[in-house]
């Protein structure tokens, strides 16, 4: 729930489960391809990712689409999502609500023991799950949602009950991600001594933690000891290698000469390099988060909706378009595709009107406006901004001059570019103008919530743009508990109307998330649950790797 879903995206390359297979070949349907040949053990698997994150803590580091990817080598999810998008158990063996969704009790599989040799109960969960909800900034997804005493109880050693603030039915798909991820009790408490071991993460997942160099290389290796293998299947690779390169036209420098295995992009610019290429898979999806300029509501000078229009309607979105995708993927008007039941046909995203935008800013800056410390938000007749991104990244850098060339008739823009850990940091304390951003495309939407809600603005804030809309907030309550699905749509289709309003967002495109590999990767989407569920096998540009193998 909290950074299941990448944060800052348009910094570094710039949805629902696409499979890889295992021929050479492009894969958009979302059906599971299994791979083919008898799978082989051992081999090194080095993966490319994005970016780099601060720590592999799950109760307090903000992994977004890199760190999660790192994070599912070494934890498992309570639950996941099966290829069909339901919610399936994982670690976790049964969940069961009460007749008002108000209570869930939680089952846990026994036999589960950590590669430190800390066997997996309720009270790992419980002291998981309070050492989040403290976290100044993780917490933040954690303590708006439960009362601050009796939040859960322990029933036995393998059984405990959830006690959500409001009825939820969806409350599981919260546990698929890094809520649901559950570090050893142990390595937990030695973290409490020395945060140093932020970077050396414990879990019970297939792989275990062996080094790791920050900006550099994160290397894990097999967990002979897992306790998945006799369930969902053996670990077939000695070890993964994660190096962060956020620069993309380097990513694929570095797959295409044979240094990476496989990698994940947004850059569509570089999808047909990998069509003609017939040694590599290209997995494309298209259905989850979306691409957006994301606007700080609480700090002027984009407290004024008017200024907020303004940029709005001052964006070449086709331009962008046109220029970025390389007509792949498609313009974004919200945070649904047309094809989702949710998508609203009735909004639509302004953009492409500079004359428009020129009379919004005329009128702003004839109000001669100056901030509380004294300084001018307009000079020369316009408004003063800062556009924000993370990188290095050489496209990141051309998108924000593509901006800049929009927006300089009407706007003084400074430029500000930080690493992605610095960006999400900063995003989240409110010292920022405008960002670009990846967000949304939750598998379930409700889950959406954390970055929408009132009760998610503070010092340090996951409603990013610090918006509070008491409309808002009573449809999310509603679209949590339903009456039937029907009624659902309808709620998330009001949902849409009113986060356009707000003009907090411009949305630009449905992100293409790509994962690409060579020949020599294969296994990705022969995942099961221990029910013999098929599950994802990506989600967002995040990878899972326990059934992967090397030829």
């Amino acid at each position: 729930m909290v950074f299941a879903v990448a944060c800052g995206g348009g910094g570094d390359d710039d949805g629902s489960t696409e499979p890889a297979t295992s021929d050479g070949t492009e894969t958009t349907d979302g059906s599971a391809a299994p791979s083919e040949g008898d799978p082989v053990v051992g081999g090194t698997l080095r993966v490319g990712l994005e970016a780099d994150v601060d720590g592999l803590n799950p109760t307090a580091s903000a992994l977004a689409v890199s760190g999660l990817t790192m994070a599912q080598a070494v934890f498992d999810p309570l639950f996941t999502f099966a290829a069909d998008g339901t919610v399936v158990p994982y670690l976790a063996e049964s969940m069961t609500p009460s007749a008002d969704f108000t209570e869930w009790t939680l089952k846990l599989r026994a036999g589960v023991t950590g590669p430190d040799g800390t066997p997996f109960t309720v009270d790992a969960v419980i002291k998981q799950f309070e050492i989040t909800r403290n976290d100044p900034l993780v917490g933040l997804a954690v303590r708006p949602y439960y009362p601050e005493t009796d939040a859960v109880a322990k029933v036995d050693d393998l059984t405990m009950v959830f006690k959500p603030l409001e009825p939820s039915q969806y409350f599981p798909s919260a546990l698929t991600a890094q809520l649901g991820y559950i570090a050893s009790p142990t390595w937990l408490d030695a973290l409490a001594a020395d945060p140093t071991l932020e970077q050396q993460p414990v879990g019970t997942g297939p792989f275990k933690f062996d080094s790791r160099t920050e900006d550099s290389v994160t290397k894990f290796v097999r967990n002979d000891a897992w306790w998945g293998t006799e369930l969902v299947g053996p670990v077939y690779l000695d070890a993964i290698e994660f190096y962060p390169v956020p620069d993309a036209d380097t990513r694929t420098e570095l797959l295409l000469n044979g240094d990476l295995d496989i990698i994940h992009t947004t850059d569509t610019n570089q999808f047909e390099t990998y069509r003609e290429d017939s040694s590599l898979t290209l997995d494309i999806s298209e259905n989850g988060e979306e691409y957006f300029l994301m606007i700080n509501t609480a700090k002027a000078p984009f407290d004024d909706v008017r200024v907020r229009q303004a940029l709005a309607l001052a964006t070449d979105r086709q331009g962008y378009y046109d220029l970025f995708n390389a007509g792949e993927g498609n313009l974004a008007d919200q945070m649904f595709t047309p094809d989702s039941p949710y998508y609203n046909p009735d909004v639509k995203q302004e953009g492409n009107d500079p004359e428009g935008a020129a009379a919004l800013v005329a009128e702003y800056c004839g109000e001669n406006p100056v901030a509380e410390d004294g300084s001018a938000l307009c000079t020369d007749g316009k408004v003063n901004m800062e556009y924000q991104w993370s990188g290095p990244s050489v496209l990141a850098t051309r998108i924000a001059d593509f901006y800049n060339e929009n927006w300089s008739s009407l706007f003084n823009v400074t430029f500000d570019e930080k690493s992605q850990a610095d960006h999400i940091q900063e995003t989240a304390l409110g010292l920022y103008n405008v960002v670009g951003w990846r967000q949304f495309g939750a598998e379930n939407p409700g889950d959406d919530r954390v970055w929408l809600e009132c009760r998610n603005i503070g010092g340090i804030s996951l409603n990013w743009p610090r918006y509070c809309s008491e409309e808002r907030d009573a449809l999310i309550k509603e679209i949590a508990n339903p009456a039937s699905p029907d009624e659902r749509v309808g709620l998330l289709q009001q949902l849409v109307q009113n986060i356009h309003d707000s003009y907090a967002y411009i949305f630009m495109t449905h992100s293409s998330w790509a994962i690409v590999h060579t020949d020599k990767v294969h296994g990705m989407c022969d995942r099961v649950s221990p029910e013999g569920t098929p599950i994802v096998c990506s989600t967002n540009g995040r990878m899972y790797f326990h059934s992967t193998w090397l030829s």
